[in-house]
């Protein structure tokens, strides 16, 4: 392990110590575990599993760095499995089975997706993507974040000598992704930091140059590379059967085989269809909505909608909202975000040590030439207020943060975060949110067709049955939707399997949930309530909420012989 690690990982343990009055060994371990994944975990460009990282933290994928992670990994699972929690109450009980999932999207992570050795997109994530996440949050940008980004910087170069020692199975399709991501990232980047310099302190001007020149000369390099390698590199970006159900019974806690929730997608998918076609033969001519005149107003009904719907949220007694819980805002894309070209997601949904500050989603000016979710939130801002921000992840994970227990506090799982959102959307549906705008409820009903494809794009490019090129023409096609966004989710869904059907399938399974709930608590069961321990607990898959909540082990105990 290097100096460096170590001191990031005391650090990390010291951050997240918190007195006990008596031992416990599995807030001990999960304590440690949680110090040393916070060193550990990469950039990525999900939105919902950033992390408060330490102070001196810069991303290390160097192999001596990878040969401890494996064998740090391999000393946590060999504690976990020794404590013997058969006797524990059920809370504490779900909390051990949280500490296994997150052991087991480590491993993963390292030894099954192996992005750090298949993915040269992964390195664009730890040297552009770990520079873009500094500049999410909106200023200032004081002296100790300024050094920070120079920090960033300067490891590129490093980083950039590990991929190239690292990456001994590419996948060209990966490859070509790293390398659209690279053109003229020279330009891009100096006039990213260009437009930076002015909201920093000045001491920190010539640093930031100098490191962003050395940043862009490995960049550039790291595409040469890539360029002289890319004829001989595999074709093949899928896992295999195995890996998946690996994923679906270990990390997700997903009690469907794949071939399950291959049919369980494209029964959602008919459903959408067929709503979205009741919504638009119920709307014919009607006028469209029409296009925000500039950011200024989409910024004003954006602020107006976010209340309106909090306030919706308690008058139909459906979620409590706390008064403590900041908003969720829409700024203009800074210059310095704009001419990076946004690696990742452009929201900032702030963290533990931030739950006082706003949540921020950053837009372009209002055009019929936007990406689809863009084109969106150009026209009516709730349906992404309500998955992105209020009651959707903004809201569900500040929520979380506050969490008192902390193994559920830096507990995350897409496929209860991601379904959760997705859930908001149709429960504000339901509820009647946009009974003013109907050509919002198509909107709404082609954001369920879009997740209900995700959900065969996933299936398949795991399995091998889709190249990545054929899953996004297969969006753009059936969704519709843009080529880029559509080439875009096909990248992203490749490269992370069994992201793409967290929306899904976490929302089939909370409307099981919810159902079972409501067959078991009869007349005594309250919506409210119900959400509010949904929410409260938002991280934790689903599976395990519903036998916390309704002591029924049943779909755990199909998890468990999941093959």
């Amino acid at each position: 392990m290097t100096k460096r690690l170590i001191r990031i990982f005391l650090s990390l343990a010291a951050l997240l110590a918190v007195p006990l009055v008596h031992a416990d060994p599995l807030d001990d371990f999960a304590r440690d575990f949680w110090a040393w994944r916070s060193a550990e975990q990469p950039v990525s460009g999900d939105d919902v599993n950033r992390i408060e990282r330490a102070a001196g933290w810069i991303p290390d994928w160097s192999p001596a760095a990878v040969q401890h992670y494996r064998q740090q990994l391999q000393q946590f699972e060999s504690t976990w499995k020794k404590m013997d929690q058969a006797g524990w109450p059920v809370p504490r009980r779900v909390d051990y089975r949280l500490m296994g999932s997150a052991l087991a999207r480590v491993r993963w992570e390292l030894d099954f997706t192996r992005s750090w050795q298949r993915n040269p997109e992964f390195y664009i994530d730890q040297t552009v993507g770990a520079y873009d996440e500094l500049l999410l949050p909106p200023p200032p940008f004081d002296a100790e974040r300024a050094r920070r980004i120079v920090a960033i910087l300067n490891s590129i170069p490093g980083t950039v000598e590990d991929a190239k020692e690292n990456l001994t199975e590419p996948a060209a399709p990966f490859a070509r992704l790293a390398l659209a991501q690279l053109t003229d990232i020279r330009p891009r980047l100096l006039q990213s930091v260009q437009e930076l310099t002015p909201s920093l302190p000045p001491s920190a001007a010539t640093a930031l140059e100098v490191a962003a020149e050395h940043a862009a000369a490995a960049l550039e390099s790291f595409r040469d590379y890539l360029n002289q390698r890319l004829p001989a590199m595999s074709s093949n970006t899928a896992i295999g059967r195995e890996s998946y159900v690996f994923f679906l019974k270990n990390v997700g806690l997903i009690p469907f085989t794949p071939e399950q929730i291959l049919s369980m997608g494209h029964l959602e998918w008919a459903r959408s269809v067929a709503s979205q076609t009741y919504e638009e033969h119920r709307n014919h001519g009607m006028l469209p909505l029409q296009l925000f005149k500039d950011e200024s107003q989409q910024m004003a009904v954006e602020e107006k909608d976010e209340l309106a719907i909090r306030r919706y949220l308690g008058s139909k007694d459906l979620l409590t909202v706390p008064d403590w819980m900041q908003h969720y805002r829409f700024l203009p894309m800074p210059k310095y975000l704009a001419a990076l070209g946004g690696p990742g997601e452009t929201d900032d949904f702030t963290g533990p040590g931030r739950l006082k500050q706003n949540s921020t989603r950053y837009i372009d000016p209002p055009s019929q030439n936007l990406g689809y979710f863009a084109l969106s939130m150009a026209k009516d801002p709730r349906p992404l207020i309500v998955h992105e921000g209020v009651p959707g992840h903004y809201f569900q994970l500040a929520l979380g943060w506050a969490d008192s227990d902390p193994i559920r506090r830096h507990y995350y799982d897409s496929g209860a975060n991601e379904g959760l959102g997705f859930y908001a959307e149709e429960m504000m549906l339901h509820a009647g949110l946009f009974d003013d705008s109907p050509h919002t409820r198509e909107i709404i009903w082609n954001f369920m067709r879009l997740r209900a494809l995700r959900v065969e794009v996933d299936v398949k490019l795991a399995l091998g049955e889709f190249s990545m090129d054929q899953a996004a023409d297969y969006l753009k096609g059936t969704v519709p939707m843009d080529s880029g966004t559509a080439h875009a989710e096909a990248a992203m869904f490749a490269s992370t399997p069994g992201q793409a059907i967290s929306y899904q399938i976490g929302k089939l399974l909370i409307y099981n949930f919810l159902a079972s709930a409501q067959l078991q608590k009869g007349e005594g069961f309250s919506l409210r309530a119900f959400h509010d321990f949904l929410w409260q607990n938002g991280n934790v898959p689903i599976t395990l909420q519903r036998w916390e909540y309704l002591g029924l082990k049943d779909q755990i105990e199909a998890v468990d012989r999941l093959q």
